[in-house]
């Protein structure tokens, strides 16, 4: 069933962002005193009066843009008018009606759509002040009074806004969608990536480190099943993080890995791993995410003999602890080789929630053991029980024994690597937990073999 879409229109910081979050009660949208935070569509689930909706979040609309950025941004907008059901165009009590709503009013009216017209920043419950009478003169109806900061009036918009929805047919929404995280250094090409995968300028790309801010959930569906990619904010390193919007952009692209199926790593094929690159890998390797290592700009690399395999072998040298993620050469740009992206995604999603009976991981256990004997010390020798997997996302299994002490980093290493032969598991990291029989204590060692 399609679901209704609510456009969140307006000026810069006339409170969109917050009357967003309000309405979908999440936080999914930076708050900031700053025009221009939110730049890219923003979509969240809502729910008003047993009936489920989405609302859309945009950028500010400056009617007389010269920058690039803000440009984008007020397509943005349109494209989000467009395929809106209802819009709710946000202005602000304190600021009256100026010459950019007056615009901005004129261009709704042009588009066809149901307008709501709301006044926000009215925080005082009762009568509302004699200021608002002033809207009227924008032509759109009764103007709604609102306070996004508390809440005042949302019920009454949103009572205006399911009018305009359109008659439930009764069909249900079928299947789940991969969640794709998309991480990486600023401007490696993770909203190209976006963009290319859906055929439209979903979400603003420009040569400016920085440009995305929010993360952007974007659903579709092709030959290869449903996804969600979630486009994120590059991370930089935090010396380079001083200000507050950009942090509350990285803590979001953290949110986006935890939330997240599976992960694309993106790097930049002139730069190969930088320091930067292997800091935000091992973030997905320590979260235990499935993950997919996306070499972007393929196309703008001059290619010899060979190029293409010293540069996977580059890539697993540099996270070497990560062998297990496939690594796959695109163009964004051009869409090149990303039929092998999505092979790569299927496959170390379905490899995080596969699992293994006890029975044959014992076989294979036993197997691993008389071929390389398990380590003694001081005459005492290693001896491992049994072995069962206890979870997925990431696939985690216990193994018992007499003396967790004798269970060297490396042997458990010989473990696993045993355990991938047999089973696969690739792209997605396992863990590796080591427990005396009858003991409730255990030794946990990181993917990478670490205690």
């Amino acid at each position: 069933m399609h679901k209704p879409i609510i456009a969140i229109v307006g000026r810069p910081n006339v409170g969109k962002s917050m009357l967003f979050n309000k309405l979908t009660g999440s936080r999914s949208s930076i708050v900031e005193d700053t025009p221009g935070v939110t730049r890219d569509r923003l979509y969240a689930d809502a729910e008003w009066r047993g009936r489920s909706f989405k609302v859309v979040d945009t950028g500010g609309i400056e009617p007389r843009a010269d920058s690039e950025i803000l440009k984008f941004m007020r397509l943005q907008a349109e494209i989000a008018i467009e395929n809106a059901d209802v819009v709710v165009f946000v202005t602000d009590l304190m600021s009256g009606v100026t010459a950019s709503d007056s615009e901005v009013a004129a261009m709704l009216q042009r588009s066809g759509r149901p307008v709501i017209l709301c006044v926000n920043k009215v925080d005082k419950l009762g009568t509302p002040p004699p200021e608002i009478y002033e809207f009227y003169n924008l032509g759109l109806g009764d103007p709604y009074p609102v306070s996004a900061l508390h809440g005042h009036g949302s019920g009454d918009l949103l009572d205006a806004c399911f009018a305009y929805f359109p008659d439930e047919t009764g069909e249900e929404e079928d299947g789940e969608h991969i969640r794709v995280a998309i991480v990486g250094r600023p401007n490696v090409g993770k909203s190209s990536l976006v963009n290319t995968v859906l055929g439209e300028n979903r979400v603003i790309v420009s040569d400016m480190a920085g440009t995305t801010r929010d993360t952007v959930d974007a659903y579709f569906e092709n030959e290869y099943g449903k996804f969600c990619f979630i486009d994120t904010a590059g991370i930089r390193r935090k010396a380079k993080v001083d200000e507050a919007i950009e942090k509350y952009s990285v803590l979001r692209a953290m949110m986006a890995i935890d939330r997240a199926d599976v992960c694309v790593i993106m790097l930049d094929a002139a730069d190969g791993v930088t320091e930067q690159d292997a800091r935000i890998a091992g973030m997905v390797h320590d979260r235990g995410k499935p993950s997919v290592i996306a070499v972007n700009k393929w196309d703008a690399v001059e290619k010899e003999t060979n190029t293409m395999e010293h540069l996977r072998e580059r890539v697993s040298t540099d996270l070497s602890y990560m062998s297990y993620a496939p690594i796959v050469f695109i163009s964004a740009k051009n869409g090149a080789r990303l039929q092998t992206l999505f092979e790569n995604l299927l496959h170390s999603n379905e490899e995080a929630t596969r699992r293994v009976p006890t029975g044959l991981l014992n076989d294979m256990l036993n197997d691993a053991t008389a071929r390389v004997q398990p380590p003694t010390d001081k005459g005492k020798r290693l001896k491992i029980y049994y072995m069962t997997q206890v979870s997925v996302r990431p696939p985690a299994f216990v193994l018992f024994c007499n003396d967790k002490e004798l269970f060297h980093f490396s042997y458990l290493r010989y473990i696993e690597n045993r355990l991938r032969e047999v089973f696969g598991f690739g792209g997605t990291p396992v863990k590796m937990i080591v427990r005396e029989k009858g003991d409730n204590e255990e030794l946990r060692v990181d993917y990478d073999g670490r205690k």
